[in-house]
């Protein structure tokens, strides 16, 4: 097998890794608001687990605005959320499939 092959192989298997391990942690949510201005959003959440955290209705800080393009006020999404030096940051969200 030639290096190029194994290459995009590894690639692809990481990727494919990195996604699972995104989709395990990743919980529900419908925003509410979206601040630009101060890099925040607004989430009714379901219980996010990473965090050890009930359902509820809280500010999440982002760290990127460009997240914040990809959002609309009351659209369901998934969303990743970290404890980032005591800051509750949305880290990644997607347009949530409808079951």
């Amino acid at each position: 097998m030639n290096k190029p092959i194994i290459f995009a192989s590894l690639i692809f298997a990481v990727t494919a890794a990195m996604a699972q391990t995104a989709l395990t942690n990743a919980s529900e949510g419908e925003v509410r608001k979206i601040d630009k201005d101060t890099k925040k959003v607004t989430i009714k959440h379901g219980p996010i687990k990473n965090l050890d955290m009930p359902a509820m209705t809280m500010v999440f800080q982002v760290k990127d605005v460009a997240l914040l393009d990809k959002l609309a006020a009351g659209e369901k999404i998934m969303f990743t959320a970290e404890d980032q030096q005591g800051a509750l940051v949305l880290t990644g969200a997607e347009k949530a499939t409808p079951k």
